[in-house]
């Protein structure tokens, strides 16, 4: 009988939180969304009439904010495990603030492009197509971005309301997970766009 619960304890620690399960089902379905997008970006510049351009060096400059982003958030996350809620705030506030430090590069990034005389085409056929799949995974990461920029802040406002420690990790955990996953996103996009391109 004894063992029997045991057993049991042993299975209720393993079983996945249902909310984590979700947004790893979340996590996957824009891992294939961006694979789909990515695929038709080479389909397309493989057919030819594909004008090649410098990407903005603003996009750069996101790559390394967002790497950092997820140092500060993992400072966060290890902080609220040691129950450092000071160190939480200070982590959690620092990513927010990187966060938004990237949302504006990259507005940079486009406004560069523009410079350059490159703007979304809703012609699939014309030369600049290029330039619309930048602007279109650079927009689409940056809405899922917006995502988890809310998702902070909600952290955020879990702190000053003492409602993240060591016994209270799960919203926290979601919100490193799916933070580190948006910044891996980005590093793969720079890295398709910079090699691709």
């Amino acid at each position: 009988m004894i063992a029997a619960k045991e057993r049991e304890y042993e299975f209720d620690t393993k079983r996945v939180n249902p909310k984590m399960f979700a947004m790893w089902l979340l996590i996957v379905a824009i891992v294939m969304l961006f694979a789909g997008l990515t695929s038709a970006y080479i389909v397309r510049m493989g057919e030819g009439n594909w004008y090649k351009f410098d990407l903005p060096i603003q996009f750069l400059y996101s790559t390394i904010v967002i790497i950092g982003s997820s140092f500060t958030m993992w400072w966060a996350y290890r902080s609220a495990k040691n129950d450092e809620i000071n160190q939480v705030k200070i982590g959690l506030i620092t990513t927010f603030i990187l966060a938004l430090g990237f949302c504006y590069l990259q507005f940079l990034g486009w406004k560069s492009m523009n410079a350059m005389d490159l703007f979304f085409a809703d012609d699939i056929h014309g030369d600049k197509v290029s330039a619309s799949f930048i602007y279109a995974l650079s927009g689409l990461h940056l809405a899922h971005m917006l995502g988890g920029v809310l998702f902070l802040f909600i952290q955020i406002v879990r702190a000053f309301r003492h409602r993240i420690h060591k016994k209270n990790l799960l919203s926290t955990n979601m919100c490193n997970t799916y933070w580190h996953f948006v910044g891996i996103l980005w590093v793969y996009l720079f890295l398709f766009f910079y090699f691709a391109h």
